[in-house]
């Protein structure tokens, strides 16, 4: 496996910029990702080339430090990408993009995430795993995120590529 391609859509019951808020506010991240055990380091300001570091512990893995490189953030747009390395050095990332949009009674968000896996064991070991891990981890960050923004959501939706 060299590349692992995925998307999520929900809609949720909430504004879309308190939505966008929840998802570019880098502090927040623990609260509604569980795969995020603490926020180590974050830029003072969000800006295009600003990075954050977090602490990953998803279910049943070893702990890691990964790094997110800010690609776009557009808030009239409402839509916000990333590029994430592990701090480690390999040379695999990932390219994830959210995005919110205005509906009648809240908002759809969708989240794609495109992961290239530049070494063996990345594509041998650990790929064939995280793949399964998030679409499940991401499913569930979006139900803590509408819940955080005070509604339901309907069932995240993924699409697999």
């Amino acid at each position: 496996m060299r590349e692992i391609h995925d998307r999520a859509t929900v809609a949720i019951g909430a504004e879309p910029p308190v939505l966008f808020e929840l998802i570019t506010n880098i502090e927040r991240l623990p609260e509604w990702n569980a795969a995020i055990e603490q926020v180590i380091d974050r830029p003072g300001r969000l800006l295009p080339g600003e990075t954050w570091t977090v602490q990953m512990h998803p279910a049943r893995l070893m702990r890691w430090k990964s790094v997110s490189t800010i690609q776009e953030l557009d808030g009239a747009a409402l839509r916000f990408s990333y590029r994430t390395v592990n701090a480690d050095g390999n040379p695999s990332y990932a390219l994830w993009r959210w995005e919110v949009t205005p509906e009648v009674t809240g908002a759809r968000m969708s989240v794609s995430w495109d992961v290239y896996l530049e070494t063996l064991d990345r594509r041998l070991l650990a790929g064939p795993v995280r793949r399964r891990q998030l679409r499940k981890e991401v499913a569930a960050s979006l139900v803590s995120l509408a819940a955080l923004a005070g509604s339901t959501t309907s069932q995240p939706r993924s699409r697999h590529a």
